[in-house]
């Protein structure tokens, strides 16, 4: 009885089809900021508007190997309305604080207007990060960035593992409850996430991301 050959996919072949996959969520992304710069520019201004300070706020975080990366939002928390002055306007407010995350809540004091709370809640906040997917710092599936604290808490010795990836705008976790889920089921879901990496896993994790987004289930 003859048998059937095995098809082995070399490491070559694998970098073959990420490296495409790469391409196409980068062309992909910019196409996105192309289609949304209507909503991008008007969050911008409403955000302007209400807080009296720059749209933007960039986050370090740890990025691919280890590098240092400077994750944008749509700024969502300010305590009052500073008087507008043009002049001091910026386009982005830096932000080292690893402190921060901790203090995230359904119930967060520190976002204190109803349109912040909105775009918290669909995710809105997160689309400057298409800018970092465009430029090949982010990737649009991968283990959300954290600071180099949150690193070593949720990780620990398998941190290697998750640097070693481009970090992702969405991921495991983001699908398998977000926000209710504590560290130890976050870590366990991104390490499952690096660890089974494939195309199939990706394409999943992009498709039901949509519905998560829109109904805002188990975000704050």
């Amino acid at each position: 009885m003859s048998t059937i050959p095995l098809v082995r996919v070399t490491d070559a072949e694998q970098n073959m089809v990420w490296r495409c996959v790469e391409l196409c969520e980068r062309a992909g992304a910019t196409v996105l900021i192309i289609v949304l710069s209507p909503l991008l520019l008007g969050v911008a201004l409403m955000t302007v508007a209400l807080s009296g300070r720059s749209p933007l706020i960039a986050h370090r975080r740890v990025g691919w190997n280890g590098s240092e990366l400077w994750l944008l939002k749509f700024r969502t928390m300010w305590d009052r309305r500073e008087s507008f002055d043009v002049r001091n306007l910026a386009w982005a407010e830096y932000i080292d604080d690893s402190a921060g995350p901790d203090l995230k809540g359904p119930c967060d004091p520190r976002v204190s207007s109803h349109f912040a709370r909105l775009c918290r809640r669909h995710s809105v906040d997160e689309l400057p990060q298409l800018l970092q997917v465009a430029s090949g710092k982010m990737s649009l599936v991968g283990p959300r960035p954290v600071t180099r604290r949150e690193l070593e808490f949720i990780y620990g010795a398998e941190a290697g593992e998750i640097v070693c990836h481009k970090p992702g705008m969405a991921g495991l976790w983001q699908i398998s409850g977000r926000n209710r889920l504590t560290a130890l089921e976050r870590r366990v879901l991104d390490l499952k996430l690096v660890r089974t990496r494939s195309v199939r896993l990706y394409l999943e994790i992009l498709i039901r991301t949509v519905p998560e987004v829109l109904t805002g289930t188990n975000s704050w």
